[in-house]
């Protein structure tokens, strides 16, 4: 039986409207229209936003799950269900640097979930050990390694879901880069310390994406545009932005967004186990992280990731940044729809699209989420 959403704000690709019902049928929007209609099973907005569900390309935990730790179906479960609570409908699982047998148990472990059906998993993102150790943040060092033949192999064996791979682009070769994009993944500069010259080698090689903007990474300066430099000159890559408020001012961001398309930002959390969970730390690693004021870090006050939901990014970009909400509703889903080339499936509230969907109250908070066209209250 059909479900229509109705009496309440509809963002949509032209902007917030009122009046507009959401058909929604076996899992996908079958009708966006003015109309009430006349058949199906109401579901009353009450006046509060519909907007399409978040889409997060950088999680690496949830609900006091970290994915290096549990690298399995059910770890996989636990994060999704626990990033769902924030509006979250779609995202990728994130391992931080690790050894080549953790890689293939995290590809299992997402390949089982999306087999099984689990709400909201899209692929996984394989962040590291291809960095550089100038730039490692708090990825263990003892992990980088060289991207090899068994490497890429391992790397891009995922079916049923999309492939994310951060790397540092200096520490391997153009074509190394071109045959991971070839295979199908998405291919991210992070934790590099390339200069200018290789990160625009690396953008022609296959390398579509930034992981989060200005962190990790070489910054630009007057005789070295390095690779935040080449990032704001570029205007086809999608660059990763974590706005917590912490991990970059909310200035570098707002100059960043005057050089580029506003739709190749994506938000991102870089979320780890506290999100969802009631806990002051976690382990990384070995490596005790303490969880206080919004922030994670170590013993040395090294960030480590984020204690960030989607839900709160957004509240933060609408607030920090100047944009309107139209706009960051299309970085939190349209814009990562389209990096991961899934614009025709999801980012969007129009027929045909999955059912993926969130209402959020006055104060952008969530109350209901969609996935598959499954109702669950926040």
């Amino acid at each position: 039986m059909a479900v229509n959403l109705i009496n309440g704000r509809v963002a949509t690709a032209g902007g917030v409207r009122d009046g507009l019902s959401v058909v929604i049928e076996q899992g996908r929007i079958v009708a966006v229209t003015p109309d009430r209609p006349s058949s199906g099973q109401d579901h009353d907005l009450r006046g509060r936003l519909l907007a399409p569900g978040f889409i997060d390309t950088q999680v690496n935990g949830g609900g006091g799950v970290l994915f290096n730790d549990d690298p399995s179906p059910e770890g996989v479960a636990a994060i999704a269900a626990a990033h769902r609570r924030f509006g979250t409908t779609g995202l990728l699982p994130t391992l931080i640097s690790d050894d080549l047998d953790v890689i293939d148990r995290a590809v299992d472990a997402v390949e089982a979930a999306i087999a099984a059906g689990v709400p909201g998993v899209l692929g996984v993102h394989i962040e590291g050990p291809f960095l550089n150790v100038r730039r490692k943040g708090i990825h263990d060092a003892s992990k980088f390694r060289v991207l090899d033949d068994d490497a890429v192999r391992r790397l891009t064996r995922l079916k049923g879901g999309r492939t994310l791979i951060t790397l540092a682009p200096e520490m391997t070769t153009p074509d190394m880069i071109g045959r991971l994009a070839q295979a199908g993944a998405r291919v991210a500069a992070g934790h590099t310390d390339a200069d200018y010259p290789t990160m625009r080698e690396a953008f022609g090689a296959g390398i579509t994406g930034v992981t989060h903007l200005f962190n990790a990474m070489s910054q630009l300066q007057n005789r070295a545009p390095g690779v935040v430099g080449a990032a704001l000159e570029n205007q086809d890559a999608w660059c990763g932005i974590i706005v917590d408020g912490h991990h970059v001012d909310p200035v570098a961001f707002r100059l960043a967004l005057r050089c580029r398309p506003h739709d190749r930002f994506m938000l991102v959390t870089d979320a780890m186990p506290s999100v969802g969970a009631d806990s002051d730390h976690f382990f990384l690693q070995g490596r005790r992280i303490t969880v206080k004021d919004g922030l994670c870090y170590d013993e040395s006050g090294v960030l480590a990731g984020s204690d960030l939901d989607m839900a709160a990014a957004v509240r933060n970009a609408v607030a920090l940044l100047g944009l309107d909400l139209s706009q960051v509703l299309a970085m939190a889903s349209a814009c990562p729809a389209a990096f991961l080339g899934l614009s025709d499936q999801r980012g969007a509230i129009a027929p045909g699209r999955a059912a993926d969907l969130v209402a959020l109250d006055d104060d952008l908070k969530v109350v209901e989420t969609w996935i598959g066209g499954v109702r669950d209250a926040a």
